[in-house]
């Protein structure tokens, strides 16, 4: 006991004389300064950020109303009207690359996965990647010559091709790193009581990456609401469109639903951003406040997207720990 409690003493002096030592002392300094450095350039890369958020918060949200959400365009010039065209175009445009791009993706992540070293999966992983830094102009102009010279007029399913298009990159290589991230046991062991590769991949290796995949598809989803320039070549723009008029005009000439939804996806369609384009060069004042709402509405629409994906993966990775 006595030879501890002098050990003790001894190990404690040696401490002591280590940290008053000059050389740990400048670290010290040094790792302060680093650290605030560090600080300094996070906070100047996150106010742009809020910045631009709150400008436009503050800018757009006072031409907020009911009649915005609700009416369809005047003509410039004449104050009052929405961008009830817009936001219904912005979600049929959506909702239809999403189940063009969803099913793709899908089936070429997993294929990536599964066959990483074939030459098919090394071109698609290439293809993937060279596809994702490929401007999305160019994509417009790409489905313009594909879809809208071929068909002679300007639609709702050429500009969800466009979309689609842009989302498959991220669809593609979220799902395909969250499937390795799958323990290969659970497939073994699958596959060693039986099951097919297909039924061990739809509900063993699938559910089991459910979070991460839906995650990288809600991503997918805010970068391709926000594009303008492959909508230009594509949907168009339409003041004019009306999704229920367009409904309850089918329904009365009694066409089935299918004839209805083909109308429909042979319509030049408005969106948010193209909206959002076309206003801002307006020289019309009404016009010009109209595009700030209209800017205010996107960005909510596309942190809300985002948000929802984070708090998604925290909820199912709490259930998960639990």
């Amino acid at each position: 006991m006595t030879e501890m409690n002098a050990v003790v003493p001894s190990v404690a002096t040696k401490v002591s004389h280590i940290q008053s030592h000059k050389g740990f002392r400048r670290r010290k300094a040094v790792n302060w300064v680093m650290l605030a450095l560090t600080g300094l350039i996070t906070l100047l890369a996150v106010v742009p950020l809020f910045w631009i958020i709150g400008y436009v918060v503050a800018k757009g949200g006072q031409y907020i109303n009911l009649d915005f959400f609700t009416q369809l365009p005047r003509p410039s010039g004449i104050p009052g009207g929405g961008v009830l065209h817009a936001i219904e175009g912005t979600l049929l445009l959506t909702f239809f690359a999403a189940l063009i791009a969803i099913p793709i993706g899908l089936f070429a992540a997993f294929y990536a996965a599964y066959h990483p070293n074939t030459l098919l999966g090394t071109l698609l992983r290439f293809g993937t990647d060279v596809l994702s830094g490929i401007p999305s102009i160019v994509v417009g102009i790409f489905v313009y010559a594909l879809v809208v010279k071929p068909s002679g007029h300007y639609s709702l399913l050429s500009g969800s091709i466009a979309m689609a298009m842009i989302m498959l990159p991220t669809i593609i290589r979220t799902t395909e790193e969250m499937i390795k991230l799958v323990p290969v046991n659970l497939r073994e062991g699958a596959l060693a009581l039986g099951a097919p590769e297909w039924k061990t991949a739809l509900q063993v290796t699938l559910p089991a990456a459910l979070s991460g995949i839906l995650t990288g598809f809600l991503l997918s989803l805010a970068r391709a609401t926000g594009e303008t320039a492959p909508l230009l070549f594509t949907a168009l723009g339409n003041d004019r469109f009306n999704l229920s008029r367009m409904i309850s005009s089918g329904v009365s000439a009694g066409q089935s639903i299918f004839a209805i939804i083909g109308n429909i996806l042979e319509q030049p369609v408005d969106s948010l951003p193209l909206t959002l384009y076309k206003y801002s060069q307006d020289p019309n004042i009404d016009r010009i406040n109209q595009s700030w709402a209209v800017a205010f509405v996107l960005v909510i629409l596309v942190l809300t997207i985002n948000i929802v994906a984070r708090v998604w993966v925290e909820a199912r990775a709490a259930r998960l720990r639990q």
